[in-house]
């Protein structure tokens, strides 16, 4: 199952561990990411809680949590090598991994085609 948030994240679900990453677009939006924070491995989070960093030559932005639960896995290879996240955002280029804590939270996050017209209507 993958879904999206208004803060333009993606969250890829497998059984009760979500993947979480920037999409696409917000990708293209920051430019050239040359720095990035992932959390602290155990660290709880709250669905909405900034708990990644991305800075690029543009701008810096928080990443947040789309739902809550726990970090298992931080991503250490954008943290070393930054440029991945424009490569493959939406795949290799993901931030962090929760155990999620509440898997209704899900529901009120965006299917693909819902994100993508959200992002057309805010462009």
């Amino acid at each position: 199952m993958e879904k999206f948030s208004k803060d333009h994240e993606w969250v890829r679900v497998d059984g009760d561990t979500a993947t979480i990453g920037i999409t696409k677009h917000a990708a293209e939006q920051l430019g050239d990411v040359v720095f990035v924070e992932v959390p602290d491995m155990g660290r709880t989070v709250a669905a909405g809680e900034p708990c990644a960093v991305v800075e690029s030559v543009k701008a810096a932005s928080d990443v947040y949590a789309p739902v809550s639960g726990a970090v298992v896995d931080a991503n250490a290879e954008i943290a070393a090598n930054p440029a991945a996240v424009n490569e493959d955002p939406e795949g290799k280029g993901w931030f962090f991994k929760l155990k999620l804590s509440n898997a209704g939270e899900l529901a009120g996050l965006m299917d693909r085609a819902a994100y993508e017209q959200f992002v057309k209507d805010n462009a």
